[in-house]
């Protein structure tokens, strides 16, 4: 395979693992990725497709018996829903699935850690072992202390909504196995603040993906970086060479079509080489840098409340079914 004739698909691959960040079953096997993410956005979209309709009406039936009423049996069967479609999932991709806890459960530790522990049961259950499951988290303070828990316990945490370099030492600090720095969502924030575009090694989801890696590599961390939330493929050849990142069906079609050369921008061995300063963090200086950063405080919060808009949209959409 040469750089003609290959897709950027296929060269970024040499540099990274992709992951597919959808709950559609057919991008996967269209596109061959290493692991898969899901959020609530997601399922509640894919939950509306017909060809995904038999896995509602098994666990519909499953649970049918389950005993619980009201509030409670909507909330099995949505963790019953969310461990389907990750079980449908692994049997696409070879590696892991990333499943999401209630983003209501945000400044919530302990019922963050319940969450977990119950959605891995339940893949357990299933005859999934914990390693191929990665639980999303979002990265806020108490989140990522629910993680450091987990994360003794064998259970492996994704921490999602991250938007700045405070949040990710303290991802890594706490011994967190993944983390997803959203790259378009901080572009968004950027392009709107301060009315004018970035391309390429400019972007400041780019930069920020860039310095958090560049910092990992640097003091050692073993917590794997994978970029997200993508708004186009100048940000993803820009981060080639990242642990991991996940993408879009729509995106991950425009790279299998391309056949432009691209590079590996990000290298563990460069970032050694770097004269970057090592970072203290405690639970104050935590929340004062992320209060003093307006772009991470508000996309975070924006975060957490459109994931519970689509947490709510899909109880009332299981609590129609039953």
């Amino acid at each position: 395979m040469t750089q003609s004739t290959a897709s950027q698909l296929d060269l970024l691959k040499t540099f990274t693992k992709v992951v597919a960040d959808t709950g559609d079953f057919e991008s996967m096997r269209q596109f061959h990725p290493q692991d898969a993410t899901t959020n609530p956005s997601l399922i509640y979209q894919a939950s509306q497709k017909p060809e995904y309709r038999y896995l509602l009406d098994k666990v519909l039936a499953d649970r049918r018996t389950s005993g619980l009423s009201g509030a409670a049996r909507v909330e099995d069967v949505i963790d019953h829903v969310l461990v389907a479609f990750g079980r449908e999932i692994l049997s696409i991709v070879p590696g892991r699935v990333s499943t999401e806890t209630d983003a209501r459960l945000s400044f919530d530790t302990q019922g963050s850690i319940d969450k977990a522990r119950r959605l891995i049961a339940l893949y357990e259950e299933s005859g999934i072992s914990r390693e191929r499951v990665l639980i999303k988290i979002a990265s806020t303070w108490e989140g990522i202390r629910a993680a450091e828990v987990l994360e003794k316990e064998g259970i492996r945490c994704n921490l999602t909504l991250l938007f700045s370099l405070t949040q990710a030492i303290a991802c890594a600090e706490a011994g967190v196995q993944l983390i997803s720095p959203f790259v378009g969502r901080i572009y968004d924030w950027f392009k709107a603040a301060n009315k004018r575009d970035y391309v390429g090694a400019e972007d400041p989801g780019v930069q920020s993906v860039t310095t958090i890696y560049n910092y990992y590599k640097k003091f050692g961390y073993n917590t794997e970086v994978m970029g997200a939330s993508f708004r186009n493929t100048g940000e993803i050849t820009e981060l080639a060479g990242c642990d991991l990142l996940t993408i879009s069906p729509d995106l991950l079609g425009k790279l299998s079509a391309a056949r432009e050369p691209i590079t590996r921008k990000l290298d563990p061995q460069a970032a050694k080489g770097l004269d970057i300063q090592k970072v203290s963090l405690d639970e104050k200086t935590f929340r004062y840098q992320l209060n003093d950063d307006a772009m991470a405080t508000e996309k975070t919060a924006e975060g957490i409340r459109k994931f519970a808009v689509d947490i709510v949209k899909l109880e009332k959409f299981i609590a129609g079914l039953l």
